[in-house]
């Protein structure tokens, strides 16, 4: 519907007309991007610039972007055991943080139990100090940590956690997929060794994405074997029309983003300090420095299921935690983490912005939530929100 509003940014963004252009061109192209013939070569030169023009949005060598079907896979092709930096020793033990996306909580081809997992803070972030702690007591080892939070927009201090973790002897994985385009994310500022990207939350298409590798890394076991497609990182013929939309939606976000950011951080924030207006509200994550169009909000006697369902039929699209989870009727393990109690977990829902949300986008969702806001939260007992 035309005059629909979306607000679920986080979970995928529309397509950009510069990455569906793209598209559209390379699916005129006949060539396998393998063979060495004119056709063959027409679609290599795609896929090689549009592996120029992710590397160049992530600070990378080209050499080291390897592209895969989503950020889960690059997440899963990162978590290796027996990678290895330089000459050091193979890495046999993996740290995630416990508010990972599920693609690094199920752990890659580490075995269960040799997988760790270091806490955060009541604001959703990890604390070097207490992840260096956790590092002393075993083997160096392989951390995973996200740049920043799908659910919460939260920010991870990537440049401390590197420092603490190569002191450790370790390496660092971080899955950037929500920060992509949102903040600057160059590899070799982060410190990080291994870095995961995916297109469809920067105006690209579904079912691609990269695995960014830092300098100095070891050889990365592959997940899928056959070719010796992606320098053998990943067989598989490439999917040349989905790659080459990555790479324009990956030039052209990076392009606006401090313009599109600065003015999208604008509407966050008009929007948070309306929601505040109705008595309870809680926003997750707002003490820290946050992504600039994310917001998780609650309130006691909520329902986020309700509440998704009466944006919806108001012509709003919101979300009530990851995309990855729909279907799923479960306690966002993002909120648990924090120490957030059921009751108020339970009423979480995210609103995410993007490029071309606009002012008018936003009184609509304010007029919306007020009307729902006063049918859901009526019944409810005001007396018990003196205990939130």
């Amino acid at each position: 519907m035309a005059d629909r509003i979306y607000l679920d940014w986080n979970a995928t963004a529309p397509l950009r007309s510069e990455a569906r252009a793209a598209m559209m061109a390379a699916l005129e192209l006949v060539g396998n991007p393998s063979s060495v013939h004119a056709e063959g070569r027409a679609a290599r030169r795609l896929v090689e610039q549009a592996r120029a023009e992710v590397a160049a949005a992530t600070g990378a060598d080209a050499r080291n972007v390897v592209f895969t079907s989503g950020g889960t896979e690059a997440n899963s092709l990162a978590l290796a055991p027996h990678l290895r930096r330089d000459s050091g020793l193979p890495i046999n033990r993996l740290v995630v943080s416990a508010v990972e996306h599920a693609s690094v909580l199920a752990g890659g081809l580490f075995e269960p139990g040799a997988i760790g997992v270091v806490g955060v803070n009541q604001s959703g972030v990890v604390e070097p100090d207490r992840l260096r702690e956790q590092l002393a007591r075993g083997s160096p080892a392989l951390v995973s940590v996200m740049s920043s939070n799908n659910e919460t927009g939260a920010l991870q201090p990537i440049a401390a956690i590197a420092e603490v973790v190569h002191d450790a002897g370790g390496l660092l994985h971080v899955d950037a997929v929500q920060s992509f385009a949102k903040n600057t994310l160059y590899i070799k500022e982060l410190k990080a060794d291994l870095v995961s990207v995916s297109a469809h939350n920067i105006g690209g298409p579904k079912g691609v994405g990269a695995l960014i590798l830092g300098e100095g890394l070891g050889d990365l076991p592959a997940l899928l074997r056959g070719g010796g497609q992606e320098q053998g990182r990943r067989a598989g013929t490439e999917n040349v029309a989905g790659i080459a939309g990555f790479g324009a939606a990956s030039r052209v976000a990076m392009a606006s983003m401090v313009d599109d950011m600065a003015r999208v951080e604008k509407l966050r924030d008009r929007l948070e300090d309306s929601l505040r207006q109705t008595r309870g509200v809680i926003v997750f994550s707002d003490q820290v420095p946050r992504l600039p169009n994310t917001t998780l909000f609650t309130v006691p006697g909520l329902n986020a299921e309700t509440a998704v369902i009466g944006f919806d039929l108001e012509g709003i699209s919101v979300s009530s935690g990851s995309a990855c989870s729909s279907g799923k009727v479960q306690p966002s393990h993002v909120l648990e983490a924090m120490g957030v109690g059921p009751e108020l977990a339970r009423g979480a829902v995210r609103l995410s912005l993007g490029w071309s949300t606009t002012e008018a986008d936003i009184d609509r969702c304010l007029e919306a939530w007020r009307k729902l806001a006063g049918a859901l939260l009526r019944e409810y007992d005001e007396t018990q929100l003196e205990r939130f």
